[in-house]
């Protein structure tokens, strides 16, 4: 080819792929032509600007005119192939960057909300969404107590965390599965057997007692579920004496400061023609009657002078002979004084009759229990499957022109959490509180508990490690939201708290408020004016968590010996249909799990507790000499229909 011929040499900067760049235009192409001198390039070209440049490590090559434009064509194709892979490279490694920020982004926010967790478990209370949790009031006592015990509560530092490090891991778990279903048998009643077991106390098979033997007039002592039982036994006694039954009264109680009495609570005239067709009822003792001097004629008889768990021999050789003389007994400061077992089968089933039919509560009570159903459902209108029994017609009110709900968001669980101050002092356990906890529930006991007092200082008691581990101490709030978190409920399940004046207070509750902010009390649920007329009367608000707690979908207790859960537990085996499963815990099982806390890994923490309480949960008859008010599941009260 002669030198005045025209050659091609193409030059592109950037990509000279096939494929162009999705972000980069085309790039024009750029002629050049050979000159008849020697071989030289225009000045703006990079062949210019490469001869030109200083030595480098390609100057060792000796190049002619004609080879240079080869290898110059050569070596920009290089670049072009080079500048390609490095992009490719770059793009890479910005990715990877991306993923690596991101991850540890991800990961950093998750701590984060993990110690936000944690820190607000020393806070004293909270506020989720519109409803500002007030938990409960700051005091630490179930009642007023003398000035030097508000002098020790005065100062007190914060309660320390207890179970800090297994604290920690639920709030990791409960982070983890937010979203993640829970077991399947959180919800319902695990053994099919349960249902095979219907109620039939209701039927009778003899003729009603006259009552012609005198009266028998009960004061009970206690709160409302100490009253409730009394009120079934008194019912018991007066038919196995054929005597008449004077409308019970309820004593007041320097504890639970409460002046309501029977019709207060429950409704009068139910009660008296439910029971008609076993004993005659009557409001007054009769006019003849009144007048009498009961202490001096012998007619008062107290818990002192009844055995506790007397049998019916002890009433028909002790009692009806003083029935038979002076046409009246008075039974003072009566309780659960009569035996379980053994019991004529009808004089039980009139126990249970009692118990699960004729004592109903009063339309103010039911109006305000079915108002707490309905916002612990999230206002959703569907019937409860105890609804009817617990609240009567103000359960039906709900339902006027509402369809039948199936939404599974309107679930709750309720709990009753005993760890009020009484229950905590006469437990002679420890709490992690220290001296001062120490010196304060000894200050209780002298006041409340003097006998126990004493029994301390004569006989040697077993230690407080010693009672935990056999179970005789009663849960810990730190303990039972533990419990609940390793059987599976998370953060976003609706709990009702039963009771009031938990001891310690808001910051004793931190734990289970914080890893559960979906909890509540009635005094959250009403406003000031609804709940103003139950403010003074505890008995009318103990019947109020009665209602809310019977209903729940799952009901958890702490203390499976408290009067209140063996009640509401037993009016959801009654009624319940085996659809209503109780939580009961054995604490002797659940103490020896505790007391790995600092070394026990969460899942097998889980594994062991929700073995534990699945075991509690087997269906049986009732064991001789417990009670039917606990344990309906007998012949006397329910019947077997598998």
């Amino acid at each position: 080819m002669s030198n005045s011929n025209l050659s091609d040499v193409t030059t592109t900067s950037g990509n000279t792929s096939n494929e162009e760049d999705d972000n980069d235009p085309p790039r024009p192409r750029v002629l050049s032509r050979k000159s008849n001198s020697p071989a030289r390039l225009s000045d703006s070209s990079p062949a210019n600007s490469f001869r030109s440049s200083p030595p480098t490590r390609f100057s060792a090559f000796s190049l002619s005119p004609d080879s240079s434009t080869t290898w110059f064509n050569g070596f920009l194709s290089g670049s072009v192939i080079d500048t390609k892979k490095m992009n490719k490279a770059k793009i890479k490694v910005w990715y990877r960057k991306k993923r690596t920020i991101g991850l540890a982004v991800l990961i950093g926010f998750f701590f984060l909300m993990n110690w936000w967790m944690l820190s607000r478990i020393q806070e004293h209370g909270r506020t989720r969404g519109e409803i500002k949790v007030k938990l409960l009031k700051v005091n630490s006592s179930t009642v007023s107590i003398r000035e030097e015990l508000e002098k020790l509560d005065r100062g007190r530092k914060p309660q320390k965390t207890i179970f800090a490090r297994l604290l920690s891991k639920a709030a990791h778990a409960l982070a983890e599965e937010q979203n993640k279903p829970k077991p399947k048998d959180l919800w319902v009643e695990p053994y099919i057997r349960a249902s095979s077991w219907t109620p039939c106390s209701q039927t009778r098979d003899w003729k009603p007692s006259e009552g012609d033997n005198g009266y028998i007039v009960v004061t009970a002592n206690g709160g409302i579920n100490q009253q409730r039982v009394a009120v079934c036994n008194s019912v018991a006694i007066a038919r196995l004496l054929n005597a008449t039954l004077v409308l019970p009264t309820f004593m007041y109680s320097s504890v639970w400061r409460d002046s309501s009495q029977f019709g207060d609570i429950y409704q009068e005239e139910h009660f008296i023609n439910y029971l008609k067709p076993d004993i005659r009822i009557v409001k007054t003792l009769a006019k003849e009657l009144q007048s009498l001097d009961l202490n001096a004629i012998g007619s008062v008889v107290t818990d002192i002078d009844v055995v506790k768990e007397a049998k019916p021999s002890f009433y028909l050789k002790n009692i009806l002979p003083i029935l038979h003389r002076n046409r009246v007994v008075h039974f003072v400061g009566f309780g659960n004084r009569l035996a379980s077992d053994p019991i004529p089968r009808q004089i039980q089933r009139l126990r249970c009759r009692c118990n699960f039919h004729a004592l109903r509560f009063g339309p103010k009570i039911q109006e305000a229990g079915a108002l707490l159903i309905q916002r612990m459902r999230q206002n959703d209108t569907g019937l409860g499957h105890l609804d009817h029994y617990l609240v009567g017609p103000f359960s039906l009110s709900k339902m006027k022109g509402q369809k039948v709900h199936a939404a599974k968001t309107s679930r709750y669980l309720a709990l009753h959490l005993r760890f009020e101050i009484d229950m905590v002092a006469h437990s002679l356990c420890e709490f992690g509180g220290g001296e001062d906890e120490m010196q304060e529930l000894a200050a209780y006991r002298d006041i409340h508990f003097p006998a126990l007092t004493e029994l301390k200082k004569t006989k040697k008691l077993p230690s407080p490690t010693d009672l935990r581990l056999e179970g005789l101490c009663p849960l810990m709030p730190e303990e039972t939201v533990l419990m609940l978190a390793a059987l599976g409920f998370n953060r976003r399940s609706h709990i009702y708290l039963a009771g009031a004046h938990i001891y310690g207070g808001k910051s004793r509750l931190a734990a289970l408020t914080t890893l559960f902010p979906n909890l509540v009390t009635k005094e959250n649920l009403f406003s000031s004016a609804e709940i103003e007329p139950f403010a003074n009367f505890s008995s009318q608000l103990a019947a109020l968590d009665f209602i809310v707690c019977t209903a729940s979908d799952v009901f958890a207790m702490t203390d499976s010996g408290s009067q209140f859960s063996s009640l509401v537990a037993g009016y959801r085996i009654y009624y319940g249909g085996g659809k209503m499963p109780s939580i009961r815990p054995n604490k002797r099982r659940l103490a020896d799990i505790f007391l790995k806390n600092n070394t026990i890994e969460w899942k097998v923490f889980e594994t062991r507790v929700t073995k534990a309480v699945r075991q509690n949960k087997r269906v049986f008859s009732r064991p001789v000499g417990r009670s039917v008010y606990r344990y309906p599941r007998c012949r006397d009260c329910m019947c077997y229909t598998a």
